[in-house]
């Protein structure tokens, strides 16, 4: 696996990061999403300390991070019940 050393800005502090190449990309597209809620937030709620918009970049991104886990679990667990039922029927057709 290869590792690349990397730089990624944040909030006006950089980071020096060894990941997977195969993360690379993602990573830097994480760091750009942060520094542009950073200024968004900045921007339309009037926050000067980054440490307050990084604070809320983090409850923002927690909260998007919940919302998904909470669809995908619903899903997953409409599949099941949906596999059940399918198994069911193909039980009860093969009688």
């Amino acid at each position: 696996m290869e590792v690349r050393r990397i730089t990624i800005n944040i909030a006006g502090r950089v980071y020096p990061l060894n990941v997977p190449a195969a993360e690379e990309e993602t990573l830097r597209k994480v760091g750009k999403q942060i520094e542009n809620m950073i200024k968004d937030f900045e921007q339309n709620f009037d926050v000067r300390d980054k440490q307050d918009a990084l604070a809320m970049c983090a409850l923002k991104l927690g909260t998007n991070a919940e919302v998904v886990s909470a669809t995908y679990e619903k899903t997953i667990h409409s599949a099941g019940e949906r596999l059940q039922q399918i198994s069911q029927s193909l039980e009860e057709t093969g009688k």
